[in-house]
């Protein structure tokens, strides 16, 4: 048995900010040439992006991937839709999920697992502005108790 490596590429740091990440999935993505030796190069960013499915099949919106320098300016568009790869069973599961009110599908990495891209999508529903005051607060008070506990 090989050891699995994992190289990360990108985070969406908003994703546990602004959603309660309820599940998650890992899925793999069709990629050109070119996205690909631009996402082993670290360019990408995941904090517009999110997924639907449609027609049966997932599909992944607004990720942006940065061109790729050796293979020109036009070598693929920096923003396209791109085919998310789930089972069957998952992509029926997500849809019975999706149609519930308030839950969306938002993804929180991109990292490469044994040479292969792959996205950990998240099944999320929206925080309420409330709902994020309480996780500051929260994150403030554990921060002081831990001083303390140092200090002492």
């Amino acid at each position: 048995m090989s050891k699995e490596s994992i190289k990360l590429v990108a985070r969406n740091k908003k994703a546990r900010h602004q959603y309660h990440l309820l599940e998650t999935w890992e899925a793999g993505i069709v990629l050109t040439g070119s996205e690909v030796k631009a996402l082993r190069q670290g360019n990408a960013s995941l904090s517009d992006a999110y997924a639907r499915v449609e027609g049966g099949e997932a599909w992944l919106y607004e990720l942006h991937i940065g061109p790729f320098g050796p293979a020109g300016p036009e070598a693929h568009p920096l923003k396209r839709r791109r085919k998310l790869l789930l089972h069957r069973q998952e992509i029926r599961r997500l849809i019975g999920q999706v149609e519930q009110a308030g839950l969306t599908l938002i993804p929180v990495e991109i990292y490469f697992r044994d040479g292969k891209a792959k996205l950990k999508l998240a099944l999320a529903r929206g925080k309420k502005q409330r709902d994020r005051r309480e996780d500051i607060k929260r994150r403030e008070a554990d921060r002081e108790m831990e001083r303390a506990r140092k200090r002492h």
